[in-house]
């Protein structure tokens, strides 16, 4: 388990050693006794993160009556508002380690200590984060958005803004939660929090029984409302798991630990950074593929909601695969660890196999599902295959980071972000493709490059780090 207190760069694997009264210890540790546990575990948390798909989806969707202006300024009100959220809700990913390493050693208390923490962040954060939003909405027209797109998005990201402290909230209780290995209830607030926020654009965009009309604005208030109900849930669910415990979190003090919250931002932070950078390399990504031809655009757009779409499975199983390696951790149970952690990665690496086969396989089919364009569907063709081809490396890669995470170890992702997407992949993507002048599809081929690099970076590190860990047999 992480020692706050210990002043070491690695605090786990020095500490590591079976317990031999532990029912871990027991042949159940092996390779195919984690797959049931693995993929019951992850099930519902990919449920959740296509949740969080379809609520964007929703938002786009219902307002599509209102004009293209209405989609760009949701599209890019919602951008904004992400790239800018992300950065907090990642620095609670220390919280997956904390408690399921706490969990697997029977010291929930720990755990507990954990979320108090969390929240501590999460009313610390939400002031700065709100404010930076409120002033790049003021700011949008910038950057050279058309003023009418500006128009709407500014208020519909302001609004957004208002729901930055319960969002972060859910992430606390959330990842509490799915590491004490209790992920149903995230998955029933998500589909739910998607009814709330479809009901509530359909009452808001137009108007209907008695409330106003507020258009794209409308839906900025709706996605508050789920997005407070989402909260809600969380926290009741946590309440409720709670009852009867001899010391539940509401009863644990309650001050800043100044020592808990260094131990979750040493884990957080990397984790924050690492996936800002992600994110921010497709962000980037897309403003290049602006300045092409709108086809190109287009296409680069049905592949990269797809892609995002396939990663969310593998997300999930990273999910689990971090919970399951931190219970091991917890009490001391080396081939369990290695159990899981392997496990969660051949299922990853397995889905992503078979997303890979159908794009090969069906790419004009999956092409004119999204447009009857000809031109968009010729290079769209193109970046399916490109697509194909690192589905493999992207369910390597975000599994792996997640295992790691389970181990303690978040620095790792963050070094291979930065070095292997904007030191690598970026630059040889956009010297492709305006350089070059092999346009789009040069773009995908950068992206695809340091995507692999990346997971073949993490992979070798989980590759080390295991060898590191004692071997329960022999001891």
């Amino acid at each position: 388990m992480v020692n706050y207190h210990s002043p070491t760069t690695d605090p786990i694997l020095p500490t590591l050693r079976p317990r031999k009264d532990d029912p871990s210890n027991m042949p159940n540790s092996g390779l195919r006794a984690q797959w049931r546990p693995t993929i019951v575990l992850a099930l519902p948390v990919i449920v959740a993160e296509v949740g969080w798909m379809a609520m964007a989806i929703v938002d786009t969707f219902m307002v599509g009556g209102l004009g293209p202006e209405a989609i760009g300024a949701v599209s890019v009100g919602g951008m904004v508002h992400f790239t800018v959220v992300i950065f907090g809700m990642g620095l609670l990913l220390g919280l997956d380690t904390i408690v399921s390493q706490a969990f697997g050693a029977n010291n929930v208390e720990e755990g507990r200590r954990g979320l108090i923490q969390a929240l501590w962040l999460c009313a610390l954060l939400t002031p700065p984060l709100f404010a930076l939003q409120w002033f790049l909405a003021d700011h949008l027209g910038d950057v050279g958005i058309t003023p009418r797109v500006v128009a709407l998005a500014s208020p519909y990201m302001k609004t957004l803004a208002w729901g930055t402290f319960p969002l972060m909230i859910q992430g606390a209780f959330r990842r509490y939660l799915q590491a004490l290995g209790s992920v149903r209830p995230a998955m029933v607030a998500i589909v739910t929090a998607n009814l709330v926020n479809w009901f509530g654009n359909w009452l808001l965009i137009r108007g209907r029984l008695g409330f106003p009309a507020l258009g794209v604005d409308g839906s900025g208030w709706s996605t508050l409302a789920a997005r407070i109900y989402l909260a809600g849930v969380l926290v009741a669910a946590a309440i409720i798991r709670e009852q009867g415990q001899a010391l539940p979190f509401w009863r644990i003090s309650w001050r800043l630990d100044a020592v808990r919250m260094r131990g979750l931002l040493r884990l957080g932070v990397p984790a924050a950074t690492q996936i800002t950078l992600e994110v921010g390399v497709f962000a980037l990504a897309t403003a290049l593929a602006g300045r092409m031809a709108v086809e190109s655009l287009a296409a680069h757009q049905i592949v990269l909601n797809l892609s995002s779409l396939t990663f969310m499975v593998p997300l999930g199983i990273s999910s689990a695969g971090s919970v399951r390696v931190g219970h091991a951790i917890g009490r001391r149970d080396p081939a369990g660890v290695r159990s899981a952690g392997w496990a969660a990665i051949a299922l990853g690496v397995g889905i992503m196999a078979m997303f890979a086969l159908v794009l090969i396989s069906f790419p004009q089919a999956i092409a004119s599902i999204f447009t009857d364009d000809p031109g968009v569907q010729a290079i769209a063709r193109k970046l399916l295959m490109v697509a194909a081809c690192f589905q493999l490396f992207d369910g390597m890669q975000v599994v792996t980071t997640g295992v790691l995470r389970g181990l303690g170890n978040t620095k790792t992702a963050m070094v291979t972000m930065l070095v292997a997407h904007w030191g690598i992949g970026l630059p040889i993507g956009a010297w492709l493709a305006l350089g070059r002048g092999n346009g789009i599809l040069g773009l995908w081929v950068g992206l695809s490059t340091g995507l692999s690099l990346a997971a073949l970076i993490v992979f070798t590190a989980w590759m080390r780090q295991v060898r590191r860990l004692p071997d329960l047999v022999r001891v």
